[in-house]
């Protein structure tokens, strides 16, 4: 197993999410203690651009639901962490409503090499208003975003029942949440997952086809997975929308 330093990330037994959690940015030395049959996990979460009141919460959720699930995360904020010995100790990243441009180009290589070389990436929310003038970034999340209306009530629909991030998930799932239009459509790169119906709130400008979630292979053998949701505190406490990031993690990991 490997290490884990001390005082960096703390792990809680119980898998639903609790309000003593303490949740620790390792900052740059991410090392970690993987029990046997589990998995590592990168939540990164810099801003450079606007930031979500709901970051803290996010990562308090998905470190708490780690144990039942089968990983163990570790947060930062610092981009001095993306270096190839840190990435090697994890089996998937996370951009967890990261903004702007939160890795330096030694970060950006750095993380290149770690995907190429078979690490799988999940993005959450506002990981599509990240990284406009990384091309290889643009690639990995499939649609940059574009504008949203109002936070409002929507109905969700899943278009792939049987993938490990949509399993379980009423369709049609109406739930409130802060719904992006994107830049380009990413049916013709990835596997849309779920759509939203534009005719069930307001502001919305993709049209019939308009994707939320999506996945595809990377060229480096992993995996790769955009959510939209997400935004709001009140996803966070969703069992639903938790189950539905959770599964997204363990389909990135291989599990």
């Amino acid at each position: 197993m490997l290490r884990l330093s001390a005082a960096l990330v703390v792990l809680v037994a119980a898998c639903s999410s609790s309000s003593n959690t303490r949740v620790i940015d390792a900052g740059p030395d991410l090392t970690v203690d993987i029990p046997a049959g589990n998995f590592g996990v990168l939540l990164f979460s810099r801003t450079t651009g606007y930031r979500h009141d709901s970051i803290p919460t996010a990562i308090a959720t998905l470190t708490d639901l780690g144990p039942a699930n089968g990983y163990v995360a570790v947060s930062t904020e610092d981009p001095a962490a993306f270096t190839g010995d840190n990435l090697a100790r994890f089996r998937v990243v996370v951009f967890l409503m990261t903004t702007g441009e939160p890795l330096d180009a030694a970060g950006e290589s750095a993380f290149e090499q770690w995907m190429n070389g078979g690490g799988s990436w999940v993005g959450v929310h506002s990981a599509a208003d990240t990284g406009y003038d990384w091309p290889f970034y643009g690639a990995l999340v499939g649609a940059y975003f574009k504008q949203h209306p109002a936070i409002q009530q929507a109905t969700v629909n899943i278009e792939v029942p049987d993938h490990p991030a949509t399993a379980g998930l009423p369709s049609p799932w109406v739930r409130t949440d802060e719904w992006y239009d994107f830049q380009t459509n990413p049916r013709a790169v990835a596997t849309v997952l779920v759509t939203i119906d534009e005719s069930t709130y307001t502001g919305g400008t993709m049209g019939a086809d308009h994707p939320l979630v999506w996945a595809h292979p990377t060229t480096g053998g992993g995996r790769a997975l955009y959510t939209e949701m997400g935004h709001t505190m009140e996803s966070w406490a969703d069992p639903l929308y938790q189950k539905h990031v959770v599964g997204a993690i363990r389909w990135a990991a291989g599990m």
